[in-house]
């Protein structure tokens, strides 16, 4: 459910990825849902220099619901599932948006590279200094993850927004887990759980050959 408007909390963040992962590593689709849920709310508190992402990833999601609640719904419910259930009924445009542009594969794979791009950006702030400029992490996340998929127009106009972040500080006082050190403490136990729900997409996205859908 969108409740993107309340206060971001990195803790209920943590819980969701965590538990989206069950004892077969299968990742359950409404916990990581709601996960993401949870992180459109840091984007949309940090203000409008993060609104190009927080709508598209907004819009992802609500599809992603669509489909969970769909009379179909019962086969999105992993990650997994839905894959086999896509590939399996030829429900997926491989090589050019046709027939079904909204796919579930396509629209996870939109979310995953968002959520490479967030991995990066928060493992830097929980290893730079306290000096670090925000903007060069920033930029940097970005250009190793979605920057590739985005043209040049819209990388130059991100990567100019980026000089106006607020300060590390200001970061890590948004996750509303107490002051900075409890904040980087927070991240040394979210991020594992971020970085293996990655992981494990990527492995199964590559397995089928679905890491380039259009």
């Amino acid at each position: 459910m969108d409740d993107s408007e309340t206060d971001f909390n990195l803790k209920v963040v943590m819980v969701n990825f965590k538990q989206c992962l069950n004892e077969k590593e299968e990742i359950l689709m409404d916990h990581y849902l709601s996960g993401w849920w949870g992180l459109v709310k840091f984007l949309n508190s940090l203000g409008a220099i993060f609104t190009f992402i927080s709508k598209d990833v907004v819009a992802k999601l609500q599809i992603m619901e669509r489909l969970r609640s769909s009379p179909h719904g019962e086969h999105y419910a992993s990650l997994q599932s839905m894959v086999a259930y896509e590939v399996g009924h030829q429900l997926v445009d491989l090589q050019r948006r046709s027939r079904h542009p909204d796919s579930g594969c396509r629209t996870v794979l939109r979310l995953h590279r968002a959520l490479r791009w967030l991995q990066l950006f928060l493992e830097g702030l929980r290893t730079s200094p306290e000096n670090a400029h925000t903007s060069t992490l920033c930029t940097d996340s970005y250009n190793a993850s979605l920057a590739a998929y985005h043209p040049w127009v819209v990388r130059r106009a991100v990567t100019v927004a980026f000089y106006a972040l607020p300060t590390r500080k200001v970061f890590l006082e948004a996750m509303k887990v107490g002051p900075p050190e409890q904040a980087i403490a927070m991240l040394d136990e979210a991020l594992p759980f971020l970085e293996r729900v990655y992981d494990i997409v990527q492995k199964l996205y590559a397995e089928h050959a679905l890491l380039d859908l259009p």
